[in-house]
């Protein structure tokens, strides 16, 4: 279990980060990190074996995150006031900009939002994505380009530098 422990001291920031990608909100982003890593846990000697524990994590994160988007799906949106994770060396550092970007984030439907995160910030090809999200390669670069295009429109100043086909 100690090898378990490393990996996910060695993660838990990365996890997070895409946590927050995919919930919009610092506490339900908590929740899906700590619900993730005792799913790793208790799978953790078949994942070790297999030798893809982040492949399995994410799967099993952005598997959990559709779930708790289903089932709030009937419920009113509520919208906490807390602040996002600090960003990386390589993160977003101006906070008026990160807000603009986070709330065109939050216009973006779930599916969107994953297809992004998983496409763009856990830097995975079309083929991984849809494994990950269990759909069609096709249906993950359609995603893609209706999210960035939603985004390009919600906050047209920050990507303009990205041609239509690529990436934020």
């Amino acid at each position: 279990m100690e090898e378990f422990e490393q990996w996910a001291h060695a993660r838990s920031a990365a996890l997070a980060r895409s946590a927050y990608l995919l919930t919009g909100d610092v506490h339900l982003a908590e929740d899906l990190v700590q619900e993730t890593l005792t799913r790793v846990a208790q799978r953790w000697r078949r994942v070790r074996r297999q030798g893809a524990p982040d492949a399995y994590a994410r799967r099993v994160m952005h598997n959990l995150a559709v779930d708790a988007w289903r089932r709030r799906r009937s419920r009113p949106r509520e919208v906490l006031g807390a602040e996002a994770p600090e960003p990386s060396a390589h993160g977003e550092r101006d906070p008026d900009r990160r807000l603009v970007l986070r709330d065109a984030l939050l216009r973006l439907t779930p599916r969107q939002r994953a297809v992004l995160s998983l496409r763009f910030y856990e830097d995975l090809t079309e083929v991984e994505t849809a494994a990950v999200l269990g759909c069609s390669v096709s249906t993950v670069k359609s995603t893609a380009r209706e999210a960035l295009a939603r985004l390009r429109a919600a906050a047209p100043e920050h990507l303009a530098a990205f041609a239509p086909g690529e990436g934020p």
